[in-house]
């Protein structure tokens, strides 16, 4: 197992993030927000802005900096501030004060009085309901709504209704932020060769689009840069205000200037996860096999209806054998900050709603869960001739139930002291996705290697495997292997999203080092090299031929080169038309709820991970670790309350709560390895999103052995778990 090779620098302080660039003459931006929810504004007076100590730039939708639609290959149009005069949620950015110093910038920017037409705010999800709309569009293009029916079975509710046992409920999530423990921030400045922007991203070429679009230059002219990520989950797949604003501010004054959110800023003028309501309801003969599957949800969404939580879909849709299944979704359009992805976007809530409603039926048939879910384990999702490429589910339940004593856990829980305790199980999946990556690798004179690509490590471990990777495919140590990452200079490689860069980069790594050996191998063999007219092997970073062997290092020296350079492409293809993909998992946890004052603490926990072959372990382990934090956290803590204003009431880490350390016990993550070569040459799917999905269930579950309270919404309080 390798530490991270970024982790001496990051615990030393010496990581550089994109606000610790700092360039003579660097000016500051601070953002004003709206205050409104809904509403246009009519003015802006900044008379008072403008001629406060140090300021150089006042803009707003009345002056306007020079920005067009900011596109990208993947997200398509992506919103750019100050464009428009609507208001269409509270916090929204509207104007930029830009001064010498932070402090100058943002005291001016208090001074910025702004006049609106206001109009009512549409804020609440449950009033919106009942008159909840068909979303534009669902991840992957899947229809809104869609059925899957037994022979001679007319509708879904005819085979609920034939079903002998049926289970009816519906579930809650709440509305959830990133909360990325760097802001969104951006450093711009401009020269001959264009714009060098440093800001944390998911993807610098992605960036560098949508930066060229919006700023009217080339794509050659936009350089992003960003080494290191202070954490993304999703949040900074696409350009922030920040980047949009110092970019153009920076071209603007033609000085470099510094945007950096403050924390309460992040949770308004960023977008977040949707609340979701999802109705299911489970049919099911006797013996538990499942006859019918219903799940109808719906996802809060900004007015704008540019994202959908594919709850539903993410999960019924794939989850279980059902010989009927119907899924739907919906949204209910508000004045509030946009949606969009946050880790395991879809499965996280929607594994809340399925793997509770498959708890309950157990409990209605008095079966033991795991045995549940083991009699309706899919080969294939439901509806599809495709089976699973890998699926080991099953000995994922089996070893964790031996692991976390399974055996011992009785159906109405058991008491230690003034404790009441608990066990839930739940299953996780998450698709295994790729997307298309090219990775450059480099033989350098010095007997070292560079891997690099234009992909990020927002604290993923993606670097650290890339060097894993690039070593073994160049087959050298990998200490002498140097991988670069956060560059859009350097060759598109992919996304940090989705759980997809492990297989997307070094699947391609794999490809480039192989080009780079047969390069290397040529160039021994040309005219005038030391092994000219002869028949070569490489082993162990060396070239081999009639005993005799030479580093690739000393090769290149010998031929009067510093380096060799190849690149290697790699992206889904035919296999998506063979197989369906992905990773699984069985998540355990305990949980003890006091008698008297009801407050519930997660003492055990455990996952099972099927996600392929494990590049390393200690990265991995961290990946899933942190993710199951994130699902105890969804369960018992995080929940942005929305005022009828559309004021977010806990926009801080005060109010906004998250676990501490004295929330989370030890926690425990085992792997079940299989190489799935059927999904990428590397064998590796993803962890960096299934580790929350089904962690929220499993403590609602466990909450219920416990008490005997079932809770149908997230974040469970301390209100709910009241005596009645």
């Amino acid at each position: 197992m390798t530490s991270r090779i970024d982790g001496p620098l990051k615990v030393t302080g010496q990581a550089k993030y994109g606000a610790d660039n700092l360039f003579p003459d660097t000016l500051h931006g601070y953002i004003v927000l709206s205050t409104v929810a809904n509403g246009e504004i009519t003015a802006m007076d900044v008379t008072a802005a403008k001629s406060a100590p140090g300021v150089v730039g006042v803009y707003t939708p009345f002056d306007v900096l020079k920005l067009d639609k900011a596109v990208s290959s993947v997200f398509g149009e992506t919103w750019v501030p100050l464009q428009t005069k609507e208001v269409a949620y509270y916090g929204q950015p509207i104007g930029v004060v830009v001064a010498e110093t932070y402090e100058q910038a943002r005291d001016a920017a208090m001074t910025v009085e702004v006049t609106y037409d206001e109009k009512p705010a549409v804020t609440s999800f449950t009033d919106g309901l009942a008159t909840a709309e068909e979303p534009p569009e669902i991840r992957g293009g899947a229809p809104n709504e869609m059925s899957v029916l037994a022979d001679g079975v007319e509708s879904i509710e005819d085979a609920l209704a034939a079903s002998p046992v049926v289970v009816d409920n519906t579930y809650f999530t709440a509305t959830q932020h990133h909360t990325p423990m760097e802001p969104h921030s951006a450093v711009a400045r401009w020269d001959a060769a264009g714009l060098t922007i440093y800001s944390g991203n998911q993807a610098a070429h992605l960036q560098a689009e949508e930066l060229s679009t919006a700023l009217g230059v080339d794509r050659s002219q936009v350089r992003c840069i960003n080494p290191f990520v202070g954490g993304a989950f999703g949040g900074k797949a696409r350009t922030s205000a920040a980047g949009f604003l110092a970019a153009a501010a920076a071209r603007a004054l033609d000085r470099p200037v510094k945007v950096v959110m403050s924390r309460e800023q992040v949770f308004t003028a960023t977008a977040g996860r949707a609340a979701t309501a999802q109705r299911i309801a489970l049919g099911a003969d006797k013996d538990g096999k499942l006859i019918a599957l219903r799940h109808d949800s719906v996802s809060s969404t900004g007015m704008d209806r540019s994202f959908v939580e594919p709850t539903s879909h993410g999960t019924s849709r794939e989850w279980y054998a059902t010989k009927n299944l119907h899924i739907s979704q919906k949204m209910v359009p508000l004045n509030i900050p946009p949606v969009t992805y946050m880790r395991a976007p879809g499965e996280a809530p929607g594994s809340f709603a399925l793997e509770s409603a498959m708890d309950e039926l157990a409990i209605a048939l008095n079966m033991d869960p795991i045995e549940l879910r083991l009699r309706n384990n899919s080969t294939a999702p439901p509806g599809k001739d495709l089976l699973w490429s890998s699926k080991h589910l099953d000995e994922c339940y089996q070893i964790g139930a031996m692991r976390f004593g399974w055996a011992n856990r009785s159906p109405h829980g058991h008491e230690d002291g003034d404790w009441l305790v608990g066990m839930g199980t739940a299953t996780a999946m998450f698709p295994g996705l790729r997307f298309p990556a090219t990775v450059r690798a480099t033989f350098k004179a010095d007997d070292t290697a560079e891997v690099g690509t234009g992909g990020a490590d927002p604290g993923t471990g993606l670097l650290t495997v890339l060097a894993l990777v690039g070593a073994e495919s160049l087959d050298i140590a990998p200490d002498r292997v140097t991988p670069v990452l956060g560059d859009s200079a350097l060759p598109p490689g992919g996304l940090s999203g989705g759980s997809t860069a492990t297989a997307s980069a070094g699947s391609a790594t794999m490809v480039a080092a192989v080009e780079l050996i047969d390069q290397l191998v040529k160039l021994a063999t040309s005219a005038g090299a030391p092994f000219e007219g002869l028949e070569v092997t490489y082993e162990g970073g060396r070239v081999l031929a009639d005993g005799r062997s030479m580093t690739f290092g000393e090769l290149l020296r010998a031929t009067g080169r510093t380096e060799l350079t190849a690149t290697g492409s790699s992206a889904p293809g035919e296999e998506l038309t063979k197989h369906s993909f992905s990773s699984f998992g069985a998540q355990f946890v305990e949980v003890k709820v006091h008698k008297l004052t009801r407050e519930a603490r997660v003492t055990r926990m455990l996952g099972v991970f099927d996600a392929g072959r494990i590049i390393n372990e200690k990265t991995a382990r961290s990946q899933l670790s942190g993710g199951m934090i994130w699902g105890v956290s969804a369960a018992l803590h995080e929940g942005i309350e929305i005022e009828p204003s559309g004021r977010f009431a806990n926009a801080d880490l005060a109010g906004y709560l998250v676990p501490v350390n004295a929330d989370i016990p030890d926690i425990g993550v085992h792997f079940v390895q299989y190489p799935d070569t059927l999904h990428s040459d590397l064998g590796a799917k993803g962890v960096g999103e299934i580790g929350v999905v089904g962690v929220a269930a499993a403590v609602a579950n466990a909450i219920h052995n416990a008490t005997g309270i079932r809770v149908r919404h997230i974040p469970i309080r301390i209100e709910d778990l009241l005596d009645s």
